[in-house]
């Protein structure tokens, strides 16, 4: 049985926003937390906390009914923009108990809660044109 966790959430249309703190705290418990964000956005940075899956969000339409429909779900991407639509998809396919980490990644570390860095694959520079990883070599994008 899943616990009551939209007591005290912030839900807007009907989709439940957790911050990066009661993220944590429902993974703790059980949650999964499923980070969406393509396999070039995790190559620097991941989520480094129990129960975390990965299934990039261009798989999810064709993979979604991979995922346990009885557990908690806590959807989460970069800043929490693609997640949210997700959350979207998977209610309407039937999935009951979905939630949004707001802020994505970029809150979640700032708020100082744990990731795993690969600092080679860091992106530096100034502007978009010009970010290389640390070794100084172009992204390749798939």
């Amino acid at each position: 049985m899943i616990p009551d966790y939209k007591n005290g959430a912030l839900i807007i249309s009907n989709i439940v926003h957790f911050s990066a703190r009661e993220a944590i705290d429902w993974c703790s418990k059980g949650a999964i937390l499923l980070d969406i964000r393509e396999e070039y956005e995790t190559c620097a940075r991941q989520f480094s906390v129990a129960n975390c899956e990965f299934m990039p969000n261009s798989e999810l339409k064709t993979h979604y009914k991979e995922l346990p429909a009885d557990q908690l779900l806590i959807i989460a991407d970069s800043v929490g923009l693609r997640s949210k639509e997700a959350v979207i998809f998977l209610q309407k396919e039937g999935f009951e108990h979905t939630a949004n980490l707001a802020g994505g990644i970029v809150d979640w570390e700032r708020e100082g809660f744990p990731v795993i860095t690969n600092p080679a694959e860091m992106l530096h520079g100034q502007c978009a044109c010009r970010l290389r990883t640390n070794s100084g070599k172009k992204i390749n994008y798939k």
